[in-house]
């Protein structure tokens, strides 16, 4: 593709069409150099929640806190569970961490279901993106017991 036209049968001079236009262009050049692809760090963060939460043991995500205002929101009408929830990320060009908090079940090995989560939230984020994951952080916040009522349960045992 050219930046300038042609001279008109007048003129003498080719005029500039505006910007240079840089880059590869044509039919053979291939498709990843024709632009640029920027991943949202909400979209790395619904990847890696999501990909948690598929690992046995994993009982829930987020800390104390955010687990509790998580649950009075999905309450509301039309509220909707947060699947990034319990999940930060730092996304750059082509790598991105992750932070977890975690919530697992009484009974797992703890540093088994943290290499499982691990291989797990990498191969997802991995695949779907094209970014290096270069670390999983993750922080178990709290073991939930079999007669622990959840979260979701409590406010359903009073009044109806």
């Amino acid at each position: 593709m050219s930046d300038t036209i042609n001279p008109t049968a007048g003129g003498s001079e080719p005029r500039s069409a505006g910007k240079t236009l840089t880059g590869q262009t044509g039919a053979g050049t291939a498709p990843e150099t024709r632009g640029r692809t920027t991943i949202a760090d909400s979209v790395v963060e619904k990847i890696a929640g999501m990909a948690t939460r598929e690992v046995p043991g994993i009982h829930s995500l987020g800390s104390g806190m955010a687990r509790t205002l998580g649950a009075v929101t999905d309450k509301v009408p039309g509220g909707r569970p947060s699947v990034s929830r319990g999940v930060k990320v730092e996304v750059g060009e082509r790598q991105a961490a992750v932070d977890l908090d975690v919530v697992v079940e009484y009974g797992v090995a703890i540093v088994d279901i943290a290499a499982d989560v691990r291989t797990s939230v990498i191969t997802a984020v991995e695949r779907m993106t094209g970014l290096e994951v270069v670390e999983v952080n993750i922080a178990v916040d709290d073991v939930h017991l079999p007669d622990e009522e959840d979260e979701e349960e409590e406010g359903e045992g009073r009044v109806q």
